[in-house]
C-alpha cells in the first residue's frame, strides 16, 4: 500500500520585513493520530501479545520514561532514539554570577535514531487542501489561510 505524508501550502510573512510580499511554503497535513490503544490493537496483530499486555507495557514506558528525563538521565530508545532534557537561560559575566535563577527555559530535545532516520529518504508527498479550523466566532477557514505569521 503507497503511503503519503500529505502537505498543503500556505503564505508565510518574513519576521524581518513585514513589508514583504508573503512567500508560500508547504506545511505537513497529519492523517489523523495513533493511540497507545490503537497502538496496542497494531502491535497486537504482529505479534503473540494480547493488548492489553502491550497496552500496560506502553503506559509503563511512559511512566518510566518520564521518571528518568525527570532524573536528568538520557532516554534512549535503541534504533528508535533519544531524549534528553535541555535548557536556554541567559548568561553571566562569570562562572561564579551563574545560577539556576538564570534559566529561562527547559526542553524536551529528540534525537532520531537509525530506524527513524533512515524513513526521511523514502518519503512521497502529496498536495491537499487546507484543513478547515473553527475559529473563536465558530466560523471555519483554511488552516494557514489567514496566520500569516505562525
Amino acid at each position: 500500500m503507497a503511503r503519503n505524508v500529505t502537505y498543503s501550502v500556505a503564505p508565510r510573512i518574513n519576521p524581518r520585513d513585514k513589508e514583504a510580499a508573503p512567500k508560500y511554503y508547504g506545511r505537513v497535513q497529519a492523517n489523523g493520530d495513533v493511540s497507545i490503544r490503537e497502538m496496542s490493537e497494531r502491535i497486537q496483530q504482529s505479534c503473540t501479545v494480547h493488548k492489553a499486555d502491550v497496552q500496560a507495557v506502553l503506559l509503563a514506558l511512559e511512566d518510566c520514561i518520564t521518571d528518568a528525563l525527570k532524573g536528568g538521565e538520557i532516554v534512549r530508545l535503541g534504533d528508535l532514539g533519544t531524549l534528553q532534557i535541555s535548557i536556554s537561560s541567559k548568561g553571566a559575566v562569570t562562572e561564579e554570577e551563574y545560577d539556576a535563577s538564570l534559566i529561562k527555559k527547559a526542553r524536551i530535545n529528540f534525537r532520531p535514531g537509525l530506524a527513524l532516520a533512515g524513513i526521511l529518504t523514502g518519503l512521497t508527498y502529496k498536495k491537499v487542501a487546507k484543513k478547515p479550523v473553527k475559529t473563536g466566532s465558530g466560523e471555519t477557514e483554511e488552516e494557514g489561510g489567514e496566520d500569516l505569521t505562525a
